[in-house]
């Protein structure tokens, strides 16, 4: 298992990020926090993963730290959760706020979540009641060497990036953007804002 790389950053394409390590090119599929805090190409950084092995392939997916992960490990063990809804999820909803949500029986927040209904709010609830604990306290380690996320136009260009990541088109991406105020924000909570309103809108 490869629980964590470092390396030479060298190209990103979302939701893809390829990291030289030791010569060897990893080709890891990331969570919107990984893609916002990534620094320039040609350098350091580094990026918790998960590897899950198939018969066709072996897949590396990138946290931005232990509790990003570790959330994704027990999502993939919710019965009709694969992993790439687990990183959707991951990139929507900040780790603290999603273990608030499963505490406080919170369906409603949760169906907030791009491709969460009732019936799977639910079933997330019940699965991950008793594991909580585990996000409380996270020893939360940032991707080493990040650039911090800047509020206003870049923040904007990186959401626009990460809900391409997702599967959104950029017409609808742009769509979702629009009106939201930026000056402020970092692009971790543009992603979060446009996605909860995409949700809202929805008939």
């Amino acid at each position: 298992m490869i629980g964590r790389l470092r390396g030479v950053l060298v190209h990103q394409q979302a939701p893809f990020v390829l990291i030289d390590v030791g010569g060897v090119g990893y080709e890891i599929e990331a969570t919107s926090a990984v893609l916002s805090r990534l620094p320039h190409v040609g350098s350091e950084c580094t990026i918790y993963t998960h590897m899950i092995v198939r018969d066709d392939a072996h897949l590396l997916f990138g946290f931005a730290d232990l509790a990003e992960r570790e959330l994704f490990r027990d999502l993939i063990k919710v019965n009709g959760v694969g992993a790439r809804m687990a990183l959707a999820i991951i990139s929507g909803m900040a780790v603290e706020e999603f273990a608030r949500c499963i505490r406080d029986k919170d369906a409603t927040t949760l169906m907030r979540l791009p491709g969460v209904g009732r019936k799977s709010a639910d079933r997330l609830i019940m699965e991950l009641q008793d594991r909580i604990a585990d996000y409380w306290s996270p020893e939360a380690t940032p991707v080493a060497a990040a650039r911090p996320a800047q509020p206003g136009g870049d923040a904007l260009q990186e959401a626009l990036v990460a809900l391409a990541a997702l599967g959104y088109k950029p017409h609808e991406a742009n769509r979702m953007l629009a009106g939201i105020d930026a000056a402020s924000r970092t692009s971790e909570e543009i992603i979060r804002h446009a996605l909860q309103q995409a949700v809202i809108r929805t008939p």
